[in-house]
């Protein structure tokens, strides 16, 4: 982190309306290859993720007591060595408010050079890997809520089949608390995503409604994906011709449908409490 940092006290400032722009657009952040973290703790889980940091604004009127030196770290203070070399800024309190969504972030906004999420490049290192996997999720929320939940079962990855949603959008980084650097992830078409996991020979298990069992009936001590659609359209036939299992959750109520992450959550800790029960 510099010591001299550049102040930025204008909303006017060509570099505040980039940053604005990246915050906002996907177009923004996919041609420049980066994308924004807001908060201490989305930031730390960055950096531990081996993203790299490229600039950092911070507004010294909310961030005294946070940016410490090494000898006087805890858990709610950045590594001041972490930003060595790295560009940064001292913005206002006016331009602080412009650039952040949330009031109870800690004054700290970071840049972060993308990262690709290529499926070909996915390794699991799990004898009998835990996969879960979304297909055409759309609300940044539900993504992020998705992401949570994998951080943590502790899957060995999640695979968004067919997105529809930029996986560096400012919601989903947020409402996934950082899970999104937490867990690795990949991206595919649902075609791709299958042929991946039958050339791994990891069993799908692909939660439905329709001629399916209760799903603490399958088999999930091998090595098993399981995967979940939207709450409105569920998911595509292409899934539920290629499922070694069709499962799903009883429902009792009048309502036909659940949350995608709660469902997720039900459907990976039976797993876990599964494989728990082998050791």
């Amino acid at each position: 982190m510099e010591h001299n940092p550049t102040l930025l006290s204008s909303t006017n400032n060509g570099l505040i309306k980039q940053l604005v722009q990246w915050q906002e657009r996907s177009r923004a952040r996919k041609k420049d290859g980066v994308f924004v973290v807001e908060g201490l703790r989305e930031i730390n889980l960055a950096l531990g993720a081996g993203y790299q940091a490229s600039m950092l604004f911070y507004c010294p009127e909310i961030t005294q007591g946070i940016l410490k030196h090494e000898d006087q770290e805890t858990t709610k203070s950045i590594k001041l060595s972490a930003y060595e070399g790295i560009k940064t800024y001292h913005v206002s309190l006016n331009v602080y408010k412009k650039i952040a969504y949330r009031n109870s972030t800690e004054g700290i906004v970071g840049v972060f050079k993308s990262k690709d999420h290529h499926l070909e490049d996915l390794e699991l290192h799990s004898a009998r890997p835990l996969i879960l996997v979304a297909e055409a999720p759309e609300k940044p929320g539900n993504i992020g809520a998705l992401l949570r939940t994998a951080d943590a079962a502790g899957v060995d990855a999640f695979l968004l089949a067919n997105p529809r949603t930029d996986l560096y959008n400012p919601n989903i980084i947020r409402s996934s608390v950082g899970g999104v650097f937490t867990t690795k992830i990949a991206l595919g078409s649902t075609q791709e995503i299958i042929d991946y996991l039958k050339r791994k020979n990891i069993a799908i298990y692909s939660a439905i409604l329709q001629e399916a069992m209760p799903y603490t009936q399958a088999d999930y001590t091998q090595s098993a994906a399981i995967v979940v659609g939207t709450e409105a359209d569920g998911l595509s036939e292409t899934w539920r011709a290629a499922s070694n299992a069709k499962v799903k959750i009883p429902m009792h109520g009048a309502i036909d449908s659940m949350n995608v992450s709660v469902s997720a959550g039900i459907l990976i800790y039976e797993a876990l409490r599964q494989r728990s029960s082998e050791l």
